[in-house]
């Protein structure tokens, strides 16, 4: 099973918020996922985040692959 970290669509329409997930790589993006890991916001000044940090370092240290915006997101 190939675990990956991505962001899944969540608000009404028009809005950019996100929430960033754990999911098997052949599921829906807005499908079930295994765990949230927090949301994020778009558009605002360096956007608004709520991340769970402690739980994205262990995802990936079990061999999850996060999405390159996710990526990003978890550097700053």
């Amino acid at each position: 099973m190939s675990v990956v970290i991505r962001l899944a669509r969540m608000g009404k329409r028009g809005e950019r918020k996100f929430r960033i997930v754990v999911k098997e790589k052949r599921s829906r993006r807005d499908g079930d996922s295994i765990e949230t890991l927090g949301s994020f916001e778009k558009g605002k000044e360096s956007g608004k985040q709520n991340l769970k940090k402690d739980r994205y370092n262990y995802w990936l240290s079990v061999g999850a692959r996060p999405s390159e915006t996710v990526a990003r997101i978890f550097e700053k």
